[in-house]
């Protein structure tokens, strides 16, 4: 009787399975790893060509309240408020408050917001086998920051008047890109524990913390002396607007398409 040993052997519903030799390494089941790049690509094309066009759009509309603000809604009694507040602000500076804030602040700077980033983007790749989470929280933010360099690239209002308490950027005061930041990060994190998971309390916390974030790092720009109410608000309404924008037309990508 003929050998089979490492031999192919024939299945019996006509495939052949290669015969495995001692000591020899089993292959993975799974995506082969030559088709992980090709859906990364996928993931980030479909991502450009459903947000592109929102995001040109907000621009413009940032870029269009924000020459309003400066040009015509600065010289009214708004700009009379955002200074008053300001001012009243940077009389309330203490040791204990200027340390809050200084923390708060540093919770949606550059540098915190790309590491963030960075750490959540492998994270949900390793939890869920999939690209499209992590692609979304970069988009968010990403997305967030293109958004915010165009305003204050055609938008230039200086910053308050006031004792400022942070070295200001050389970007302009409108809109508060920490406050938008936070929004984008603190809340696609959010959305993708909402999508994700079905246990109460961690959608809970998550939520909690995206909505508490924004809010407090509003108010630490606004205590440090380096945003008018104005600019906090302009961050609020361009950080939830990129994130709805960017939740519903790409990480609900699969119920859109139905």
């Amino acid at each position: 009787m003929p050998s089979t040993s490492g031999s192919a052997v024939r299945h019996p519903r006509g495939g052949a399975a290669t015969g495995r030799r001692a000591g020899s390494v089993p292959v993975r089941s799974g995506a082969p790893r030559g088709a992980v790049r090709p859906r990364l690509r996928r993931e980030a094309a479909a991502a450009g060509r459903r947000l592109a066009v929102p995001a040109l759009a907000l621009a413009a509309v940032m870029v269009g309240l924000g020459l309003l603000l400066v040009h015509v809604l600065a010289k009214s009694w708004v700009g009379t408020a955002d200074l008053a507040a300001d001012r009243d602000l940077a009389a309330e500076h203490s040791g204990p408050g200027n340390a809050i804030t200084a923390v708060l602040t540093a919770m949606a700077s550059t540098p915190v917001i790309i590491g963030l980033t960075a750490v959540a983007a492998v994270g949900f790749r390793l939890a869920y086998r999939r690209w499209r989470e992590s692609v979304f929280v970069v988009c968010c933010v990403a997305g967030e920051t293109l958004i915010f360099l165009l305003t204050t690239l055609l938008v230039h209002r200086n910053r308050p008047p006031v004792a400022h308490l942070d070295v200001a950027p050389p970007t302009s005061d409108f809109p508060s890109g920490h406050t938008a930041a936070a929004v984008c990060f603190y809340g696609a994190v959010a959305a993708v524990v909402l999508l994700r998971h079905s246990r109460g309390l961690l959608r809970g916390a998550a939520v909690a913390v995206a909505v508490a974030m924004p809010l407090l790092v509003g108010t630490s720009r606004l205590y440090r002396g380096m945003h008018f109410p104005t600019d906090v608000l302009a961050g609020l309404l361009l950080g939830t607007t990129w994130l709805t924008v960017s939740t519903r037309r790409f990480l609900h990508l699969d119920r859109t398409t139905r």
